[in-house]
């Protein structure tokens, strides 16, 4: 009996200590297998990880406002079908993928911009005139634009702007102001000579690809006495009939070669005035009286600032990308999102 009892203590003896060993050679096994670590771990490991490799956040605004010139009516679209009418509205729908989608990235940052710095007491944050097809066309617009290619053409855009439409150009901390329009001269205007505002992303970049876009050169005939109404009316100028040779001066030229100013009538004008005005095409212009007529020829169209969009076609068709589209002509920016 006695010799039961001590076999049984020592068999006891020998369990209480392999148990243990036992237990710790399973915990071992588990993690050399890669067994998931606890809540607490889990949550402080993701939270490293994420602060290490978080991008910088994009403006995730759901919807845009904007107000229809046409009927004074403010107008919210959401975010996707604001961005495919306005890439409708600023490009043919034939041109390339990678200019398309530079063109919507363009849209979006320009919208959170204008969102950014409006003053409209309604909450508009910019103008457009979609029966115009200004800025942005509409659903209906684009049935009526397109016609029967409506369902192709809707296809096309909204699969690129899919792939970009969480995308916008930062400058700091805060969407950047990405003008755009249709050609330059050859090269882009700085800002401040536009809009007496420097930007640092806004300044003048290469795009001789423009001149040999579809109607680069373009020339507007006006008769002395349409020319002397336009100039009363809309510059306050009172033009001579008898002295037509002397009414242009040799004109001020920006580094792009944009008219900065000009003596019109013995009066100082800006080149940007004049264009106005008169309805010209750029304010890249020379004009030239000849036996009663007035002709202003310019080069390119648009004010210039930002991206070219003929040149962004050109770009696209060497085989450049959105993002190489979009870095050449806003420098110093970064893509979120």
């Amino acid at each position: 009996m006695k010799r039961s009892f001590l076999l049984l203590c020592a068999v006891l003896l020998v369990l209480g200590c392999a148990l243990p060993c036992a237990a710790y050679r399973l915990a071992c096994m588990a993690l050399a297998q890669g067994s998931a670590p606890s809540a607490a771990e889990a949550a402080s490991a993701a939270s490293e990880e994420s602060s290490e490799q978080a991008p910088f956040p994009a403006d995730t605004t759901a919807t845009v406002c904007f107000m229809d010139q046409s009927t004074g009516q403010t107008v919210t679209l959401p975010l996707r079908e604001y961005l495919i009418g306005a890439v409708a509205a600023e490009m043919p729908v034939s041109w390339p993928d990678e200019a398309l989608k530079a063109q919507a990235v363009a849209a979006h940052s320009y919208a959170l911009y204008r969102r950014d710095h409006s003053t409209e007491e309604n909450g508009a944050w910019f103008t457009a005139d979609p029966t115009r097809r200004q800025g942005c066309l509409t659903d209906a617009v684009l049935h009526s634009y397109w016609g029967t290619a409506y369902a192709a053409n809707y296809a096309r855009l909204s699969a690129l702007v899919d792939t970009v439409q969480t995308q916008v150009l930062y400058y700091g901390d805060a969407p950047a102001g990405t003008s755009y329009f249709a050609m330059s001269n050859g090269r882009t205007e700085a800002s401040e000579n536009v809009w007496g505002t420097a930007l640092p992303y806004l300044v003048p970049v290469d795009s001789s690809t423009d001149t040999a876009a579809d109607n680069y050169e373009y020339t507007l005939n006006l008769s002395a006495a349409q020319l002397q109404q336009l100039l009363a009316e809309r510059l306050g100028i009172a033009a001579d009939l008898s002295q037509q040779a002397q009414w242009f001066g040799t004109p001020v030229l920006t580094p792009s070669g944009y008219v900065d100013s000009l003596p019109v009538c013995g009066q100082t004008v800006q080149g940007t005035a004049l264009r106005k005005a008169l309805g010209l095409r750029s304010a890249c212009f020379t004009v030239v009286c000849q036996s009663g007529t007035f002709s202003f020829t310019t080069r390119g169209y648009g004010h210039g600032v930002g991206m070219s969009q003929w040149g962004a076609k050109a770009l696209a068709e060497q085989g450049a990308d959105y993002r190489t589209i979009l870095v050449h002509y806003y420098p110093g920016t970064e893509l979120r999102g």
